[in-house]
């Protein structure tokens, strides 16, 4: 089942002299439950797919739909509470609110929704995360991987239709961010969670079902793993 399509997705920034391409005519299509890697060089585009993606940004052409609900035409205040409900972002940066704990600042999404989280799915979410026993701790008593497996959990409380992830193994040690990845996936396979990474490094994007590299804002292939 289709859950995300690109349909002729452009963004131009600028005008006249200055104007720059970042997406041209961008045409893609991700399956529910799939995990898809977004390859490319620096300025290949990969940033700005990612934030029109996660209605972060809207594009200048085109139409980005997500579980079919056009989010290239939603206000800046629809696009905000769609992709609190709809779209778990991770960063390498991490995010996470200092002064809350470990179980508060995954709760966030549902917390601004006026919303309590399902205990069993929590609790399945934090095991499959490896960080059931950190819940009550604050950001700054864990180490990076730890806290960005606390970003992950976040991004993943409200069943997202996606989770967009950039570069999210960026601030982490080699050992770290193998366990990021796998974790990602398990996650991919527990839950059945559709994941678009975007990542530089092509021992990571191997991990993915699918790899697809951008080009001066182009894709220029989208091949399967095998």
């Amino acid at each position: 089942m289709e859950i995300l399509r690109c349909e002729g997705v452009s963004k131009v920034y600028g005008s006249g002299s200055n104007q720059v391409t970042a997406l041209n005519q961008v045409d893609l299509s991700v399956e529910k439950g799939e995990f898809v890697a977004i390859v490319g060089a620096s300025g290949s585009g990969k940033s700005t797919l990612l934030h029109i993606l996660g209605s972060v940004d809207r594009p200048t052409e085109g139409k980005v739909l997500v579980e079919g609900t056009d989010i290239s035409s939603m206000n800046r205040t629809q696009a905000a509470v769609f992709r609190r409900r709809k779209v778990g972002l991770v960063y390498q940066f991490y995010n996470l609110i200092p002064t809350l704990t470990v179980l508060d600042n995954i709760q966030m999404p549902l917390l601004l929704d006026k919303r309590k989280p399902d205990p069993e799915y929590l609790k399945q979410v934090v095991q499959t995360l490896g960080i059931g026993d950190r819940l009550d701790a604050l950001p700054g008593q864990l180490s990076g991987g730890q806290q960005q497996r606390a970003a992950i959990a976040r991004s993943l409380i409200y069943r997202p239709a996606i989770l967009l992830a950039d570069e999210p193994t960026g601030n982490l040690d080699r050992k770290n961010g193998k366990e990021i990845i796998e974790l990602l996936k398990r996650s991919n396979r527990s839950l059945n969670q559709t994941i678009l990474l975007i990542t530089h490094d092509e021992r990571i994007a191997l991990e993915a079902d699918r790899i697809v590299t951008l080009e001066d804002g182009r894709i220029v292939s989208g091949r399967k793993r095998g």
